[in-house]
């Protein structure tokens, strides 16, 4: 039940009003994100920085300064910066493999699926830009080794897909597919020119697109 106040003079509510201090709103408490949520946040954040040309290496302190955390507010989600770079790799494995299995879904036809994952890769490279300076390993550099190995691996299993779609299956498939030896060359030749696409994007800056031309390349080698 509430109290009723007592009735006071309009002339002296309003000096004990004046002379009151003005009423000031307690602080919204800090709303703290989801674990998961702010796991996201992080490797975001992380991935944004990365998308300055010519940045220096990514520190834990800077990368908690932009989040607007302490560093000890980071090892909370991530035991260190070397498996933020991994959560950033798995997240390239994933989006560039799931595309190669839509691909062999939806296409017949090896050449066309190879064409098309090239350009689907440089897509996702566009889009991510500080995603590809992980893929060519700029941002890698001073990082832990195993964190390039593992880069190392995902073109070497890019360059599998390719030679897999490439490939000769069956006799059916003779008549449009690339015998097994054209298609391993191919598929070297192909894995290093997305390398080397790449690695022209993040180093002028993300102002060459790597998909420049890409039909009449791809058109020459398929």
């Amino acid at each position: 039940m509430l109290a009723m106040l007592p009735d006071v003079p309009v002339s002296e509510q309003d000096e004990r009003a004046a002379a009151a201090p003005p009423a000031v709103a307690a602080p919204a408490p800090r709303k703290r994100p989801p674990p998961g949520e702010r796991r996201v946040q992080i490797l975001q954040t992380l991935a944004s920085m990365l998308e300055r040309p010519g940045s220096e290496r990514i520190t834990t302190a800077a990368l908690a300064a932009r989040l607007q955390v302490s560093e000890a507010a980071l090892y909370r989600h991530f035991a260190s910066k070397a498996q933020m770079f991994e959560a950033l790799i798995d997240f390239i494995e994933g989006s560039v493999f799931h595309l190669v299995n839509q691909l062999e879904e939806r296409e017949a036809d090896g050449r066309v699926r190879a064409a098309r994952l090239m350009a689907l890769l440089f897509q996702f490279a566009e889009k991510n830009p500080g995603m590809t300076r992980v893929m060519v390993g700029d941002a890698l550099v001073f990082e832990h080794e195993r964190l390039q190995q593992r880069m190392n691996l995902f073109f070497d299993k890019l360059e599998a897909a390719l030679r897999q779609m490439l490939r000769r299956t069956d006799d059916a498939a003779a008549a449009t597919a690339t015998p097994n030896a054209d298609a391993q060359v191919a598929a070297s030749a192909l894995t290093a020119f997305a390398l080397g696409r790449l690695q022209r994007f993040a180093r002028s800056g993300f102002r060459r697109p790597p998909g420049e031309h890409l039909e009449a390349v791809l058109a020459r080698w398929l």
